[in-house]
């Protein structure tokens, strides 16, 4: 109360202290190198808490470990996930300065930390297995949220920001088989709550950090790296401190036996940036990675098409207007904009321009692609390149598409769930655990020699690409050199598609709140050569074919919106 400064950051006068003894403005969480010693308000009843406190840190007998907080746990995730992306190439500032911020508001809206609790309030203590405490026994640990310090070469491991704990008087006491002092408590009382943190959770705010800088790292890559093994996820906390042990209820909340899903990802990141009142992010201009003429370029190369597709694409985007600022732009809390998926977005743009070209009603585009065939039969010099054949496009990507396909498979069905390091709760049962571990891993080795399996290789280095295709190649497979003049003709000095028609994949839209998706989609409704398409696509981008189909969908309405408002509701063939 006697520091009466403003803020340098936010100009407000507004001081609270850190269990560190530092001031920190309780405005813009922004903390100051003054400090002061802090009085201690045990012996006051019912004192209003003004300071954050560690907490009791004291370690359990027979070496059971420290007492920790889901909170930390899942702190701890972040920190080595965003330490894996800066090693991807992702902007240094991204740990420190956004997803750190991120994450401190989070605490503070959630109420674990930076905020004062109500009078007379009491956290519950869960004691660990019955096991008692000895608050005498061991020094204070250093705390883990010492990440979100300034500087970590300060030396000083007493963090500016750690979760909020009584140590005052317990109000209750529950039995439970956890590592954690709260893990039972957390499953309890976040039963229900929809921003409730978990493991899926860590990934939308690490992609949450990745939009606001406007990385080239779309959604699919991210979750992509995640299953290739590049960022920590499936085991991360093999990684906590040995003291934090982890066990009984705390492996419902870090332990991952699933595969992360992209929808599930996307909404938690939309409610969470809406939930921190977050502001407008960045715009996505013409020149940032996730505007769709830059992603369609990329899509386009691993899809192995020609380049000339490209300036179509770029045709349909200024058309409908997907490629303006105001459309790609996320505004947290802003229901009125439809939220978009950047990769999603692109790979539709591709898929509704190779049906204007090709029609892909499992007809007419074999008829094109026999017309080029005989084209490039009679033009041997090859003059302007060849022209593309639809036919052997197909051929060469299904080829390609159901190997790697196969090979994905066979690597998600090998893939182990449990962690390499042993989880142990003792020393007593430490070196047992280690013995049997020895023994299984002995055991697999011998067997796998004697049948003869391949043991699975170093992981492949990370890369933006899937599939890479070479114009190099003497056997004709990489089609990004192929000319379309033979599906295109001139019309009042453009090029335009000889192909007069264009199917709807359906004419009226759902009720995106009441069907959650604005189309459906079933493979047996539809021609096998636009299956074929969305199962690439599906495929690159890692996610369901309904995804895409739906954004196709959107697309078609934006791009026709004239011509279906005149349309009878029976047509689903129209004339471009």
């Amino acid at each position: 109360e006697d520091f009466d400064e403003r803020c340098a950051q936010c100009s407000e006068v507004n001081w609270g202290l850190t269990d560190g003894g530092r001031f920190y403005c309780r405005t813009c969480h922004n903390v100051i190198e003054r400090t002061r010693e802090v009085v201690s308000t045990d012996v006051i009843p019912n004192a209003r808490i003004q300071t954050i406190s560690k907490g009791s840190r004291s370690q359990k007998k027979n070496d059971e470990g420290w007492e920790w907080y889901v909170c930390e746990g899942f702190q701890l995730v972040l920190k080595q996930q965003a330490e894996a992306l800066e090693a991807l190439g992702v902007c240094p500032q991204m740990k420190d300065e956004i997803l750190c911020n991120f994450w401190r508001r989070y605490l503070q809206k959630t109420q674990q930390a930076y905020c004062s609790r109500p009078d007379g309030e009491t956290i519950k203590t869960l004691s660990v297995c019955d096991s008692s405490t000895d608050m005498d026994s061991e020094p204070e640990r250093p705390s883990v949220l010492h990440f979100l310090s300034v500087s970590e070469s300060d030396g000083d491991l007493q963090t500016d920001c750690s979760f909020a704990s009584s140590v005052g008087k317990v109000s209750g006491s529950t039995s439970v088989c956890s590592g954690s002092v709260d893990g039972g408590l957390y499953l309890m009382k976040n039963r229900k709550e929809k921003l409730r943190m978990s493991m899926p959770m860590t990934l939308s705010f690490c992609y949450m950090a990745l939009l606001w800088l406007k990385e080239p790292m779309t959604l699919s890559d991210l979750l992509r790296f995640v299953v290739e093994g590049h960022i920590p996820y499936f085991s991360a906390y093999q990684h906590f401190p040995e003291k934090m042990k982890l066990y009984g209820l705390d492996l419902r909340i870090f332990c991952v036996e699933s595969w992360p899903v992209y929808e599930e990802v996307y909404n938690k990141m939309v409610e969470l940036a809406a939930f921190l009142d977050l502001p407008r992010f960045p715009d996505i201009t013409n020149n940032c990675f996730l505007h769709p003429d830059v992603l369609c370029m990329k899509y386009l190369m691993e899809a192995n098409l020609p380049d000339e597709l490209h300036n179509w694409t770029c045709r349909v985007v200024k058309k409908t207007s997907i490629g303006e600022a105001d459309f790609l732009t996320l505004m947290p809390g802003n229901k009125s904009t439809r939220k978009v998926k950047y990769d999603v977005l692109a790979a539709a743009v591709i898929v509704v321009v190779l049906k204007l070209l090709f029609l892909l009603d499992d007809h007419y585009e074999w008829l094109l692609s026999d017309f080029s065939a005989e084209r490039n039969k009679n033009n041997k010099e090859g003059e302007g390149g060849p022209y593309f054949e639809f036919k052997k496009w197909y051929e060469v990507i299904k080829c390609t598409l159901d190997v790697e396909q196969k090979k994905l498979d066979e690597e998600k069905a090998k893939f182990l769930w449990r962690c390499e390091k042993p989880l142990f709760y003792s020393v007593k049962k430490k070196s047992k655990l280690l013995r049997r571990r020895q023994m299984v891993e002995n055991l697999q080795n011998q067997f796998g020699k004697l049948s003869g399996s391949v043991r699975p290789g170093e992981r492949p280095n990370p890369s933006s690409f899937q599939l890479s295709w070479s114009e190099e190649n003497t056997d004709g497979s990489c089609f990004h050199g192929h000319s379309l003049k033979g599906i295109l003709q001139e019309k009042r000095g453009l090029l335009a598609a000889i192909n007069p028609d264009y199917w709807l994949c359906t004419v009226k839209l759902c009720n995106e709140k009441l069907c959650h998706r604005l189309a459906h989609y079933r493979g047996v409704d539809f021609p096998q050569s636009y299956h074929f398409v969305l199962r690439l696509f599906s495929f690159l981008l890692r996610i369901q074919p309904s995804s895409i189909h739906e954004e196709v969908c959107a697309i078609e309405h934006k791009l026709f919106n004239k011509r279906l408002y005149r349309m009878p509701k029976y047509k689903t063939r129209l004339r471009k």
